[in-house]
């Protein structure tokens, strides 16, 4: 509804208040009390009247307009003219309290369509142009000052500033932004201005991508929404043929008044109306994904909310998800050759590699690395990098790739972090450190506080590593050495043991398949890959695992909300149309009830939109 016809329908209805207490004080009677209440009638009911009757002529006859028409048509008939009034008059109240509520659970939604930025500006050819962000292509430069969003995903190459991302990630302490440091398309430029080479276009970019996972979001139906939709489907037919029984069964056995239970069974239609379940249920599954969006946390739909409240089993990758994914070199050792000549090797057989242990032995390299000289680059999931450097055949991986390469097994290190074969001998191993997230052991504290019955770590890394992450994150068991298709294995066991739901958390490229298996899967947005994003079922936009538990909170929260407005708006009609059937409440009391429940219903899924 917009503002000018929210004040159209706050004038009728008060314009249609003052004539009814006017009118019910005057002493008028006959035809002209009758055409005194049709104009309070037809003021604030005329749409309700038409919604009826197009509903009607297009076959969809039996719905909340078509309720309160022939309520308010059969009161006229039994010369109930202030009760007629009054059940347009609050039906028209409540559908604006609805729209009040509507409005206030897409504020979240609106503030995150407001990440989008209207320009960039792009240096080409010495000058500034400013321009569309759909029109900046990958590895141009752009400028962003003070006060501005930053419009592409890119990395800083000069200037230094802090980023509002509360936008993207729901954290509300600014973050640093150096020269070398990526930046998200999003965040707000607080204080220096900064010039960023673009690593994506913009339909690849962060800000773009939120958007898309939110639209979809609400495009996808929980069980219990669309158990209500069947309801409401079936219910409405089933009361306005209660209320014709009721009508005409006791006048034809009981000799009793017919008019007496016409009345009757026009309360019964009033209060029968299902507007309390049919707004409310959606509406609490919005907020929650509103309330997710407003901390950081992406839901792709109301039934992924369903899900998450029955998580049983929780299940992690490492590298990136638990530890930081932020490696660093501390020693080389070789065992045959040149420790600084096996590094150089070992830095140009990675350098075509996305992996973030790859990137830490090109960082550790000091000299230029030679893209001319590496060939025949090979990548096997799971086992590490073959390439030709120079004319050396170099492998760099586990113990298992050295096996494979050298043909036979070798003296693993605890503290390897990968094993260097060259032309097909062992030459050595660099020690490589990745460092648990500050959140990490507290984010299994708390899944355990929720009843996760069991917490799992699935790693390709080497086991000794694996087990002192996974004893310095509290996680329960661990499954360390892993391909890619030996973690959906893990996943597929699991499923067969699980009481409820199995999350998978990751965030790589190989987690993708793993993450499309499990029955939730969680996927790191900030750092994670665009495949790991993709086959998410929700999204943590700032990589902090302390987001999952908050989100089966929101989660188990909205569907408690939705259970609770289920519950209360059939327990209120139940009880209220059965005193309507026994002619203890009257026309009032039951609109009243009609508009009280769905307004107290409808203020409750609000409550959805924050946790603390």
């Amino acid at each position: 509804m917009q503002a000018d016809d929210r004040k159209k329908v706050i004038i009728r209805i008060a314009v249609a208040a003052v004539l009814l207490i006017a009118f019910s004080l005057l002493p008028i009677k006959g035809t002209a009390r009758l055409l005194a209440f049709l104009i309070p009638y037809l003021i604030v009911g005329y749409d309700t009247l038409l919604r009826a009757l197009r509903g009607i002529l297009s076959g969809r006859v039996f719905d909340e307009s078509f309720l309160m028409a022939i309520a308010s048509i059969g009161a006229i008939c039994i010369g109930e003219y202030p009760e007629a009034v009054a059940v347009m008059l609050f039906n028209a109240v409540g559908e604006l309290f609805e729209d009040a509520a509507v409005r206030k659970s897409r504020g979240e939604i609106e503030k995150l369509m407001d990440i989008r930025p209207d320009h960039a500006n792009v240096e080409r050819g010495g000058e500034v142009d400013t321009v569309s962000p759909e029109d900046v292509h990958i590895g141009e430069v752009i400028i962003v000052r003070p006060g501005e969003r930053v419009p592409l995903d890119g990395e800083v190459i000069e200037g230094e500033t802090t980023l509002d991302t509360s936008s993207l990630t729901g954290e509300s302490m600014p973050r640093r932004a150096a020269a070398g440091e990526k930046v998200l398309s999003g965040c707000v430029n607080l204080t220096g201005a900064i010039r960023v080479r673009t690593t994506g276009e913009y339909a690849q970019s962060t800000v773009s991508r939120i958007l898309e996972l939110v639209e979809e979001a609400t495009e996808r139906k929980a069980k219990t929404e669309s158990l209500i939709t069947r309801f409401a489907k079936w219910y409405t037919p089933l009361v306005c043929a209660l209320a014709l029984l009721v009508c005409v069964i006791p006048p034809l056995f009981t000799g009793a008044s017919f008019a007496v239970w016409l009345k009757r069974a026009l309360v019964f239609l009033v209060i029968s109306c299902p507007c309390a379940l049919v707004l409310s249920v959606p509406l609490t599954f919005y907020a929650g994904i509103g309330c997710g969006s407003k901390n950081g946390i992406l839901f792709k739909g109301s039934q992924v909310l369903e899900a998450l409240c029955k998580s049983d089993i929780v299940v992690f990758d490492k590298t990136g998800t638990l530890t930081e994914g932020k490696f660093a070199v501390r020693r080389v050792e070789a065992v045959a050759g040149n420790a600084d000549e096996m590094l150089r090797l070992a830095a140009h057989a990675e350098s075509l590699s996305s992996h973030p242990i790859a990137q830490a032995v090109c960082a550790a390299y000091d000299g230029e690395i030679d893209r001319e000289a590496v060939h025949d680059v090979q990548e096997v999931a799971g086992y590490g990098v073959t390439s030709r450097v120079d004319g050396h055949n170099v492998a760099v991986g586990n113990a298992r790739l050295m096996q494979m390469v050298c043909g036979a097994a070798i003296d693993e290190q605890a503290d390897a972090g990968v094993y260097v074969a060259i032309d097909g001998v062992y030459a050595g191993y660099l020690v490589i450190e990745d460092q648990l997230k500050a959140g990490a052991a507290a984010a299994i504290d708390a899944l355990k506080e929720l009843h996760v019955s069991k917490t799992v770590m699935l790693t390709g890394d080497r086991a000794e590593t694996a087990q002192k992450v996974a004893k310095a994150a509290h996680v329960d068991q661990v499954h360390a050495e892993l391909l890619p298709q030996d973690k959906v294995a893990h996943v597929e066991k699991l499923l067969e043991k699980k009481q409820g739901t199995l999350v998978f958390v990751g965030d790589g490229v190989n987690d993708a398949p793993v993450l499309a298996r499990a029955d939730v899967g969680v996927a790191m947005g900030a750092l994670g890959s665009d495949a790991a994003v993709e086959a998410a079922d929700v999204v943590l936009m700032d990589d902090d695992p302390k987001r999952l538990p908050l989100a089966i909170r929101i989660a188990r929260r909205t569907q408690m909300i939705a259970w609770q407005n289920i519950v209360f708006a059939l327990g209120v009609k139940t009880l209220v149309m059965l005193l309507g059937a026994l002619g203890i409440s009257g026309m009032w009391e039951a609109v009243f009830a009609d508009v009280g429940v769905m307004v107290l219903a409808v203020l409750n899924a609000t409550r959805a939109m924050k946790i603390k």
